[in-house]
């Protein structure tokens, strides 16, 4: 990517973040990110089919970066203490591109989408797990525990009293692992 190209995404990402900040997704229009980037619409046709199109780079590159905080997902099934602490640490990370990219219509999309990538590289590995109910549910309830978690005490509540919350809770799960 030249440098040329990398301003023009910098540009736009940053129109992105501040008109979604104000607005739903649904009621951003090309022409309006265009004229806060200071780009054609026809330089956002080259990088985005449309607003949808960036939005959808910009929430998996979030996720990336969420679950840059899981240092094994394999971890999920068997320290499940550990992962959620990783989870939380990746939302606080990335807290202000979770609150304007994932709100509105797009809130659930945050917790699905990084159900689907961590089912994913665990039923690349274990493929036996991929019909296992049990792997299924607790996957689902710890993720999504995980970020309601979050999302619901983030600004009541510091990080440390919710980790310890998960913690405690999570530890019954360490407990059926082990049986």
């Amino acid at each position: 990517m030249d440098l040329r190209e990398k301003k023009t995404k910098r540009s736009l990402t940053n129109a992105f973040i501040e008109i979604r900040s104000k607005k739903p997704l649904e009621r951003i229009t090309v022409k309006e990110l265009c004229e806060k980037a200071e780009i054609s619409k026809a330089t956002f046709y080259l990088h985005y089919h449309d607003i949808y199109d960036l939005s959808d780079q910009m929430q998996q590159k979030t996720i990336r970066e969420i679950l840059s905080h899981v240092q094994n997902t394999e971890e999920m099934l068997t320290n499940p203490r550990k992962s959620s602490k990783e989870m939380i640490e990746g939302f606080y990370a990335n807290r202000g591109m979770v609150t304007v990219l994932f709100s509105g219509s797009q809130f659930s999309r945050l917790p699905e989408k990084i159900e689907l990538e961590i089912k994913e590289i665990l039923f690349h590995r274990f493929p036996e797990l991929k019909n296992d109910i049990y792997a299924n549910v607790r996957i689902t309830y710890q993720l999504m525990g995980s970020f309601y978690a979050f999302y619901y005490h983030e600004k009541e509540f510091n990080y440390d009293d919710i980790f310890l919350a998960v913690d405690r809770i999570t530890q019954l799960f360490e407990r059926d692992v082990k049986q």
